[in-house]
């Protein structure tokens, strides 16, 4: 079970999460959110997704589940020894 948090306060509607992990997330008009704060494990995959695809990152996953997510690739930034 991945226990899952969003701040609605944060959300803006974008639906990213609605899109990418329907059965987790659907939206309720324009910009109301629902979701599931105790999905299914076999959501994982789709869930690590919509966190990421959160433009204003407002989906927390608990820390334990975290720890047992793969874990997404570190964004390269460039620096004096890439020049």
């Amino acid at each position: 079970m991945l226990r899952l948090v969003v701040d609605l306060n944060r959300c803006q509607g974008y639906a990213q999460c609605a899109f990418l992990a329907p059965d987790v997330f659907a939206m309720h008009g324009d910009e109301g959110l629902l979701y599931d704060p105790q999905a299914e494990e076999a959501q994982r995959e789709r869930v690590a997704q919509a966190v990421a695809a959160c433009p204003v990152q407002a989906i927390l996953v608990d820390e334990a589940d975290l720890a047992a997510a793969p874990s997404a690739p570190a964004a390269h930034t460039k620096g004096a020894s890439d020049a």
